[in-house]
């Protein structure tokens, strides 16, 4: 799978979903930081990549449909240090193998994700 992650979230992000082997870029590699939300999107959608955010704009169903998208993860943590988030992504991972993303939105908190 393609992802794409913000520039609000650890680098260390990438090279998590590059271990697993996924391909990853990051807002940053790609020059995109300080794009607008909804070019971001549409990046995402036109590279068939899968966005990993923190920004809960993306949760608006209304204005990002996520059957218009390869998916959007949104992470949802307690806490936002470099270690806990990484941590929670961790978590993540194994439901990526299992669960479909394409046209859905995961909304990940600490001990449960929400798909629709």
């Amino acid at each position: 799978m393609r992802f794409k992650i913000d520039e609000n979230l650890p680098v260390e992000l990438a090279e998590e979903l590059r271990t697993a082997g996924h391909e990853a870029a990051t807002v940053g590699d790609q020059l995109l930081v300080g794009t607008n939300d909804r070019n971001l999107s549409e990046v995402c959608k036109s590279e068939g990549r899968i966005f990993v955010t923190l920004d809960l704009d993306f949760a608006d169903i209304r204005t990002y449909p996520p059957d218009e998208y390869p998916g959007i993860i949104v992470l949802r943590p307690l806490r936002q240090d470099k270690a806990h988030v990484v941590d929670v992504f961790r978590r993540t991972l194994s439901a990526v193998e299992h669960e479909p993303l394409e046209g859905r939105l995961w909304i990940v908190e600490e001990k449960r994700i929400r798909i629709r």
